[in-house]
């Protein structure tokens, strides 16, 4: 079973690791109803997509007390 045969510093360690980090996403906002999106999909809202009517969305039923 192989073993490391040089100790590597905290400094390289996290050198190495620098470029782990996550990126945020960016949110767009829908023109039609400001509803917030990823980019390049289809809002789920409205169904809109780059000013065209792309997705059917389906009402809620609201429930009855």
């Amino acid at each position: 079973m192989g073993l490391p045969t040089h100790h590597h510093s905290s400094s390289r360690r996290d050198r190495r690791r620098a470029h782990h980090a996550l990126k945020q996403t960016n949110i767009s906002v829908c023109l039609k109803c400001k509803a917030p999106i990823l980019g390049h999909t289809a809002c789920r809202n409205c169904g809109n997509y780059n000013g065209r009517n792309v997705l059917v969305v389906k009402v809620k039923k609201e429930k009855k007390k």
